[in-house]
């Protein structure tokens, strides 16, 4: 018994970090896990005299802090604008249109879910609204034409996740509160980034189709039911809308009108005007897009809170000291931090999502990082291209579970052909998604090697020496002495 209480007392807080990750293993929820272990240990640390009852006198104002951050308003305004667009039919006629357009081409399917991949993230900001609105638009008429199976699944699943990179995404706004960053900033830093994410995704889909040319065939001619000019003006009324949409969210952040929060409010109008205008706003439709936006940010808030309750108890117990001497004196200094870190990040997404993620482990790298010099919107973004694996891995990846939901699970009659269609099998997205997952830890190398990716889209204003400033001040003219100079 005296040896478990010198254990308790002397290493509290890597006993505190293994007794969370137990219970994330367990399958607990994570907000309740984080909330139990920071108040048991928080009971514990004041039965063993380690902290003062007074710790817990603290919680009600943090909790009351997260209520009062208006950033973090911005998350039900994005999922809000991106259920409306997916239920507006708005990503439909997308890729019908973006379809047609590239059909002639071997891959022309994959390249336009990749397409509109990156436009519904940079509307919507949210991968289920993305992954399964493609899966139940694209899937069907790409295994029509004789897509291969992993290959179409692993698109899908892929271009769906884009999302969590490309802004608006939820997760950044998330991570650039852990991090005390601008969402803004890390918004402009992420940008770049997403956009050579999604050409490496259409640049696996081209090696497909030069090396396997029949796992991505062009659609045949019966299945272009647009020519000429009628494409170019579906092409250009189905493009605009969003596009404007965009301009609307995204542009007036990074011009700086207007905030995160006010673009987001700003991008959920705009939601219910284009449904709107395309006669498809309900009632019904309404109803729906709010519940699902209740949920989620009810999800985000409550892990907010029980990350609150747990960080307030580890770091009472110096459990940030202990992760920072954790981490420092691993060899090889700054590279050697981050190969461990991506290492780390990687293996948690194997169990973790997004969310979870971004809550738990980025507000105990974040410090760490700050002090060994590590620039924290190039790390942020860093983070968040490494935890985007976490909708893809094999067997938990939450994308692949969105895909498998409206996969074909059996074989059916396909509705244009008459013809019998062979099911999706979950072997068939799961090794769909693992070239995808390759392409993002490649990512990852390309965003170490290269910093400025993020750094270039910074608006840092002009770099100042504070050694090189001098003020100085001028006195009466009627005094013979010379100006006083402050260096």
């Amino acid at each position: 018994m005296e040896f478990i209480v010198w254990l308790l007392s002397n290493e509290m807080a890597p006993i505190m970090f293994g007794a969370l990750v137990v219970f994330l293993l367990l399958g607990y929820p994570v907000a309740f896990a984080l909330a139990a272990n920071g108040l048991a240990f928080a009971l514990i640390g004041i039965e063993l005299g380690l902290l003062q009852p007074a710790l817990l006198q603290a919680l009600p104002e943090r909790v009351f802090g997260i209520m009062r951050n208006d950033t973090l308003l911005a998350v039900p305004f994005f999922t809000f604008m991106g259920l409306i667009l997916e239920r507006s039919g708005m990503a439909e006629d997308l890729l019908d249109t973006i379809g047609q357009l590239f059909g002639t081409l071997r891959g022309g399917l994959a390249y336009a879910v990749i397409f509109v991949g990156a436009l519904l993230a940079a509307t919507t900001g949210v991968v289920a609204a993305s992954v399964i609105s493609m899966g139940l638009i694209s899937l069907p008429i790409m295994l029509r034409y004789g897509y291969d199976r992993s290959l179409a699944s692993g698109v899908i699943a892929a271009s769906g996740t884009l999302a969590q990179i490309i802004p608006p995404s939820l997760v950044l706004i998330v991570m650039a509160d852990q991090l005390g960053r601008s969402v803004g900033d890390l918004y402009a830093g992420a940008l770049i980034p997403g956009l050579v994410l999604t050409a490496l995704y259409a640049g696996w889909v081209l090696l497909n189709t030069i090396f396997r040319p029949h796992v991505a065939p062009a659609l045949p001619p019966e299945a272009r039911t647009l020519h000429g000019g009628a494409l170019l003006l579906r092409v250009a009324t189905s493009l605009i809308p969003p596009l404007v949409l965009i301009f609307l969210v995204l542009g007036t952040i990074f011009l700086g009108v207007a905030t995160p929060t006010e673009g987001g409010a700003m991008g959920a109008t705009g939601a219910l005007a284009l449904a709107i205008l395309r006669g498809r706003l309900s009632w019904s439709l309404l109803k729906q897009a709010m519940d699902s936006t209740a949920k989620l940010s009810c999800f985000v808030m409550f892990i907010l809170i029980g990350s609150t309750v747990f960080s307030l108890t580890f770091r009472a117990v110096n459990g940030d000291l202990w992760v920072e001497h954790l981490l420092t004196s691993l060899p090889g200094g700054e590279v050697g931090f981050l190969i461990v870190v991506n290492l780390l990040t990687f293996f948690l997404a194997f169990f973790l999502d997004y969310f979870e993620l971004a809550f738990i482990i980025v507000p105990l790298l974040g410090p760490v990082a700050e002090k060994m010099g590590i620039d924290l919107i190039w790390f942020g973004v860093l983070l968040a291209v490494n935890m985007q694996t976490s909708f893809m891995h094999p067997p938990f990846g939450f994308a692949l579970f969105f895909l498998r939901s409206v996969a074909p699970a059996g074989d059916y009659i396909d509705k244009v052909t008459g013809k019998l269609t062979a099911r999706v099998t979950t072997g068939q997205i799961y090794w769909g998604a693992v070239p995808f997952v390759c392409i993002q830890l490649l990512m990852v190398a390309i965003l170490i090697a290269f910093p400025q990716l993020v750094l270039a889209s910074l608006d840092r204003g002009p770099a100042v020496d504070p050694s090189d400033v001098r003020i100085e001040i001028p006195l009466p003219a009627d005094e013979d002495a010379p100006p006083l100079t402050f260096q």
